[in-house]
């Protein structure tokens, strides 16, 4: 979906910049801030100028800087926002896949806005031994790119999650028995113990 919506709008650039500002309605970023925070180089500055001027975004200085914020007005934002959605699903996050290669991963679940789920209290869950903090960072922040809004993740270690799987933690139930997907689980008779629960 995220191929179909470059296509649809033009580039890559332009599908992330809607994205980003339809996931976060109510904040202002810098011109800086939107760069960063959707990996973007070339012509973002033009794309930013061209969402202004058909008044997707609006703009406003404070103390020599200018702030970029969306257009809740704007005559699409409905449709708009529907369409991106429904493009944020998982598997059309393509940084996901690197999610075994940030450590000894032995659960990776996801939910929240992978799967267009409101009602989870998180996004992610990992569950592993020896994480590279370098690699997880960079993995949230490509995935945050591709989305277009922070993720609410949470990570922890093996015995951790031994732990309070065993004192039947509400959080760790409430995720698993809800609606998710699993990417890795290592975790033997995991499966079962959340099925005989249902």
């Amino acid at each position: 979906m995220s191929e179909v919506l470059e296509s649809l709008f033009g580039s890559k650039e332009r599908a992330r910049l809607l994205r980003f500002f339809l996931q976060n309605p109510e904040h202002e970023y810098t011109y800086e801030d939107i760069t960063r925070r959707n990996m973007l180089r070339g012509n973002v500055k033009r794309e930013v100028e061209n969402l202004r001027k058909i008044k997707f975004i609006s703009s406003r200085s404070k103390k020599g800087r200018t702030f970029y914020i969306l257009n809740q007005d704007f005559s699409f934002y409905p449709e708009l926002k529907n369409l991106i959605s429904k493009s944020n699903v998982y598997p059309q996050c393509k940084s996901i896949a690197n999610v075994g290669k940030i450590g000894n991963i032995k659960l990776a679940a996801i939910s929240g806005v992978f799967i267009n789920y409101q009602k989870s209290k998180a996004d992610m869950i990992i569950v592993g031994d020896d994480i590279k903090r370098a690699k997880l960072k960079n993995l949230m922040a490509n995935l945050e790119a591709e989305i277009g809004k922070e993720i609410d993740f949470v990570l922890m270690s093996g015995e951790e999650f031994k732990y309070r799987l065993n004192m039947l933690d509400k959080f760790i139930l409430e995720f698993l028995e809800g609606p998710h997907e699993e990417l890795i689980n290592k975790i033997p008779g995991l499966k079962h113990f959340i099925a005989k629960r249902r």
